[in-house]
């Protein structure tokens, strides 16, 4: 499903149906989105009505799709540079929603993706490195997409596009040049649009530079630790009990940090989290 200015457009029996929403989604303060399973009622032609939405497995809200089995987040190796702490706080909210994310570097053939890689392939998260100017490097990741419902997200100008291009060349889809002036490309994919890929579907969503953590999902303090998969073993074994792996003494995972057995850019990144919601009283929280 699609939704542009107040239409949605469901897939149904091979066939794409036009379909405005009924008032009593607008009265339940729901908004259809991308990925959303609904009920419709067909009139005539391929027009119909929106009935209902079906219960959610996970929902983003940026960008806006729902039912996900896979968050594919693209950084790059050159211009635009990847924001690891936006790219972390992404991760961090797949890893709280229950939604398995992937890591994609790409620009391989531009930069060295060795920097990136180092983060990233020593948290257990999955992690492919490719080009897409390059199909080879591409049929690891096709292979995993397959019989999936995948986004692709990442800053403007890192090649989600073009990736989705090189997967499929029938997609088509608007791809734009990096602004030399501004250091990030400009904003092509105006809409979340689920595309066949497969036996699966994958969704090319507007790009971001930055995102409010707790615009999308708030992850408090108590739950903070749970989002980074790399601090799992260490879980347990600090000397106090409840350790928020912060600056108390005895902390297992800043042993580990100093270690070399978790990348300090990931614990920057946590520390960093962990102080923007670490005043957050009970009271406060929605």
């Amino acid at each position: 499903m699609q939704s542009i200015g107040g239409f949605y457009y469901v897939e149904a029996a091979d066939t794409v149906y036009t379909c405005r929403g009924r008032g009593i989604l607008r009265r339940q303060g729901l908004t259809p989105v991308a990925g959303d399973r609904v009920t419709i009622t067909v009139e005539e032609g391929d027009t119909g009505v929106l009935e209902s939405v079906a219960q959610r497995r996970n929902c983003l809200v940026r960008p806006p799709v729902a039912n996900l089995d896979l968050l594919v987040l693209v950084a790059s190796v050159c211009q635009p540079r990847t924001n690891t702490l936006v790219l972390d706080k992404m991760i961090a909210v797949a890893e709280k929603k229950n939604i398995t994310p992937i890591i994609v570097i790409n620009k391989s053939d531009l930069g060295d993706p060795t920097e990136l890689e180092a983060i990233y392939r020593t948290t257990g998260l999955e992690c492919y490195t490719v080009s897409a100017t390059d199909p080879s490097t591409l049929t690891t990741l096709r292979q995993r997409l397959t019989g999936q419902v995948s986004v692709f997200a990442g800053n403007s100008g890192v090649g989600k596009s073009s990736i989705l291009n090189a997967l499929d060349s029938t997609l088509e889809l608007s791809t734009g040049e990096i602004s030399q002036k501004l250091g990030r490309g400009r904003h092509t994919t105006r809409t979340a649009t689920l595309y066949h890929l497969a036996g699966g579907y994958l969704v090319d969503t507007p790009g971001f530079s930055s995102l409010d953590l707790e615009q999308v999902e708030p992850i408090y303090k108590e739950d903070l630790a749970d989002c980074f998969r790399e601090f799992a073993p260490y879980e347990g074994t600090c000397r106090f009990a409840g350790c928020a792996h912060y600056k108390e003494p005895g902390c297992s995972v800043r042993r580990a940090v100093e270690a070399g057995e978790i990348s300090p850019s990931r614990y920057e990144s946590y520390v960093t989290m962990y102080e923007a919601v670490r005043d957050i009283k009970e009271w406060e929280k929605v």
